[in-house]
């Protein structure tokens, strides 16, 4: 049994996440942490809303909500939708919190005096009309790179690019529209990242970063190949983790604070610390992350602007406290998800957003098409048609109807309980053969976190059973053979069961829906070995069971013509 940390990217504060959010960071990092469970394993998934920066002050000023209080609202907002969709976090914390601020200006400690933090003046746009410098974000204007003419002054979201406030054409404050704008002297502090660059080089050569997935390893080594600058760490904002005033006196007194990015990917840690904090006697979040074991195996997940910050400013961050802190084995990133090809955007509010999708259909829904659909080696795109295409074939027909018409057909020609019959013969050990080989198929998929190869795998599960069915077909079975008819349908229902524990890690609700259809003891969501899956016995004859309501419905065209009026349908400029 090994010990397996799991992050995903913290979701942003300022709002509700859209769908392409969901698949790009938190939805596969729970799929790949409920398959740990399953298989045995000791999980810790940490999670957690990053609730510093600009866009959090600016989305508060919108809501007309002191900072604080919109933090506190939109995380509990947050956490409703993903409950909503099962997202099993061990925690979900907050970057707020005392323990982050805690940890945070400890690396902050450690990096000065290391000699890899120092206070440089710097010139800064400054508002004339707003009286105040003005942090990144609170300048928009348009990117020099692409031409987008909404580009944050610290990243593009049109190209991704990273940029410098003072980058931007046709600057503005984010918070007036004033173009009154000049450049002042400041004093900031800065992490010396060029000074660091030779021990992430050797960390990434040494780490095994060779088996990360192309897109995290290639986007690691060209900001390396491009040559690591300094960076300024700290914002003048109201809101974030204050810089120490034993440490820096004077910047305390103005009020800086550190960079959303040089804190966030800290919580990490501090929500560690936040789940070891409700019952101390019990965990310890040092064994989790600092001197942790060789059993501890950590794996982030994350859409591709991320992973910069993750595989290169936070090692740096990491090495340069010269601590024993535990950093990143395995990078699994995600390109774009777009919506009809244009990209999903939270300040535009273009596409689905992931309140909206739990209105219209349940999570399972969702949670197997995103992830059959997964975004991994290139950009990929929703649309409804799509989407229903995938629900009402691999939902509804192949696995739905599968179970509905096992369980209601046994039920009634053999009552409510597991049909006896004769003992398994040529054709059960052939499907038995078979679903050992695609299990094991599935497993290789899952363990390597090729999702969608992993969805293709349990879609092949489940059409072996229909295959299986419809070879035996004990509609016709049961005029001759009555014993024959009562195994195909045992047999039937011993893949149903074996689909709700292999199922579990994609469709949650689903799964425990039918393994609850039988009255076994426990829960039985325990991983399906080899043997098992090759004997189909998992169910003895005998067992009571209930036909469980329709475990998928299927989406109309009324239901596509809703939806695409609803939230549009036609193809976008990107």
């Amino acid at each position: 049994m090994a010990r397996h940390l799991i992050t995903s990217a913290l979701p942003y504060i300022n709002g509700i996440k859209h769908l392409g959010n969901m698949v790009g960071s938190m939805l596969p990092a729970d799929v790949y942490a409920r398959y740990l469970r399953q298989r045995g394993h000791d999980v810790l998934y940490i999670c957690a809303t990053d609730e510093h920066g600009t866009p959090a002050e600016l989305a508060a000023k919108e809501a007309g909500l002191p900072v604080d209080a919109f933090c506190a609202q939109q995380h509990d907002a947050q956490k409703a939708i993903y409950d909503g969709f099962e997202l099993s976090f061990d925690y979900f914390g907050r970057s707020s919190s005392a323990e982050n601020r805690d940890i945070t200006q400890h690396f902050a400690r450690r990096l000065k005096e290391n000699g890899f933090i120092e206070e440089r003046a710097i010139r800064q746009v400054y508002s004339l009309d707003d009286e105040r410098f003005l942090p990144d974000r609170y300048i928009v204007g348009t990117c020099p790179h692409c031409g987008y003419d909404k580009a944050r002054g610290d990243q593009c979201e049109n190209c991704t690019r990273v940029l410098d406030p003072t980058d931007l054409i046709d600057a503005r404050s984010a918070i007036s529209g004033s173009s009154r704008l000049e450049v002042r002297e400041t004093k900031h502090l800065f992490l010396l990242q060029s000074k660091l660059q030779p021990e992430v080089e050797g960390w990434l050569d040494t780490n095994g970063s060779k088996e990360w997935p192309t897109l995290a390893s290639s986007i690691a080594h060209k900001w390396l190949t491009e040559g690591l600058q300094d960076r300024a760490i700290t914002r003048d904002l109201e809101w974030g983790v204050p810089v120490p005033a034993d440490v820096w006196p004077e910047l305390a007194a103005e009020g800086k604070v550190f960079y959303v990015w040089f804190d966030a990917p800290i919580e990490y840690i501090g929500a560690t610390k936040e789940w070891a904090d409700v019952d101390p006697e019990n965990r310890d979040w040092k064994s989790w992350w600092y001197e942790a074991d060789d059993t501890v195996r950590y794996t982030e997940f994350m859409a591709k602007d991320n992973v910069p910050f993750h595989t290169v400013m936070f090692p740096a961050t990491q090495l340069g406290t010269r601590e024993p802190w535990k950093k990143v084995d395995y990078v699994k990133a995600f390109n774009w998800l777009n919506y009809y090809g244009g990209k999903f955007s939270t300040s535009q509010r273009r596409g689905v957003f992931t309140d909206a999708a739990l209105d219209l259909l349940p999570a399972d829904y969702w949670r197997y098409f995103l992830m059959a659909n997964a975004p991994e080696s290139d950009d990929t795109s929703f649309t409804w048609e799509l989407f229903a295409s995938s629900v009402n074939k691999d939902l509804a027909d192949t696995l739905g109807n599968f179970v509905n018409r096992v369980l209601s057909f046994s039920r009634k020609r053999f009552g409510d309980t597991v049909p006896t019959g004769r003992e398994a013969g040529e054709a059960e050990a052939k499907l038995g053969e078979q679903i050992a080989e695609l299990l094991a198929e599935y497993e290789e998929h899952m363990d390597a976190l090729q999702f969608r190869k992993a969805a293709q795998a349990l879609r092949a599960l489940w059409s072996a059973g229909n295959s299986y069915l419809e070879e035996k077909a004990p509609w016709l079975e049961i005029k001759t053979d009555q014993d024959g008819a009562a195994l195909t349908l045992r047999t039937a229902m011993n893949l149903i069961h074996l689909y709700s524990v292999i199922s579990e890690p994609f469709i949650p609700a689903s799964a425990r829906a039918m393994r609850e259809a039988f009255s076994l003891e426990g829960d039985n969501a325990q991983w399906v070995t080899a043997d098992h899956a090759r004997a189909l016995d998992a169910v003895p004859a005998g067992t009571p069971f209930t036909v469980p309501p329709v475990l998928f419905a299927k989406i109309t065209e009324e239901d596509l013509e809703s939806y695409r009026e609803r939230f549009g349908g036609t193809e976008q400029a990107a």
